[in-house]
């Protein structure tokens, strides 16, 4: 297998889109639009055929190229309409342009050098009554709960709101990283590939919002925020009850993106979703590369 490293201005972009759209564990951080938002000038490696690829978010310090997960991106590696196994892994991470590298490979990366790293995701493919049928008894006290306190919950919220709402409550993005954000929603929105929900409180304050993201067969959690009201009258338990509802019966999942923390886990496997893992591999970084993880 012949892998070929390509730098930005090589990359067909048209190409590109059409085999991340065609490939069997398609994701949309892996579209051009998604990835020029949140790793300016990525590369790539491509096989000749374009039958396998695999986008590649370099940076450089001090001259020297280094691969990290960009953010909110939770998954990238090899995109592909054939199988993916660790051949083919192993052999991509050995063309990589970059002894230092930190990548999170999606969940049909399989590498035997890699962490897994959990992911709850839900399949939609069934009536909402069936779904709901699995929810823990947890889950749906507290649907209960906040249906009692006549809570509501809107679609398509104004992003100004949703980002002035976001940041009063998260102070974790520095203000290089809500640039990125705010124009990651914007191009998301235009590109059809982004809604965002909001709960308002009986006295219509919004309490909790949350930003999903489409790819053809999966709904992504992408940016969830609940301020201590929200988080009070279980406002997110409605809002991805209310989620499951209008998109219950399609032939697509619903991923959580995560998570290692045991509460939040608890609050994704309540829904009834189910651990799919995704893989991390790492290679020495020098401390001068090393970038401090940001919260989610």
């Amino acid at each position: 297998m012949l892998v070929k490293h390509l730098q930005h201005k090589e990359i067909e972009y048209a190409r590109w889109d059409k085999y991340i759209l065609e490939s069997k564990n398609q994701l949309t951080y892996a579209f051009t639009w998604y990835l020029d938002i949140v790793s300016p000038n990525w590369e790539a490696l491509v096989t000749e055929d374009y039958e396998y690829i695999m986008p590649l978010p370099v940076k450089h310090r001090y001259g020297l190229p280094y691969l990290v997960q960009p953010i909110l991106t939770q998954q990238l590696g090899i995109f592909s309409k054939q199988l993916i196994d660790e051949n083919v892994v192993q052999h991509f991470i050995k063309e990589l342009p970059s002894f230092s590298y930190e990548l999170n490979l999606n969940e049909q990366n399989f590498h035997s050098n890699a962490v897994a790293f959990p992911n709850y995701i839900l399949n939609l493919n069934q009536p909402y009554e069936k779904i709901a049928s699995y929810y823990s008894k947890n889950t749906q006290r507290n649907i209960d709960k906040s249906t009692k306190l006549k809570l509501n919950v809107k679609i398509g919220i104004q992003q100004d709101v949703f980002l002035s709402f976001y940041y009063s409550v998260n102070k974790n993005f520095i203000s290089a990283q809500q640039s990125v954000v705010k124009e990651l929603i914007e191009k998301g929105i235009a590109e059809n590939a982004m809604t965002l929900y909001g709960v308002y409180s009986s006295e219509n304050n919004l309490i909790a919002a949350l930003c999903i993201m489409y790819s053809t067969h999966r709904i992504t959690y992408l940016l969830p925020i609940s301020n201590s009201e929200g988080k009070a009258t279980s406002a997110m338990f409605l809002l991805i009850d209310k989620l499951i509802h209008e998109k219950a019966g399609c032939n697509c999942i619903l991923d959580f993106e995560g998570s290692s923390i045991e509460g939040i886990a608890r609050f994704y496997k309540g829904f009834g979703a189910k651990n799919q893992p995704y893989y991390i591999l790492k290679q020495f970084r020098p401390s001068f590369l090393i970038r401090k993880p940001s919260k989610k």
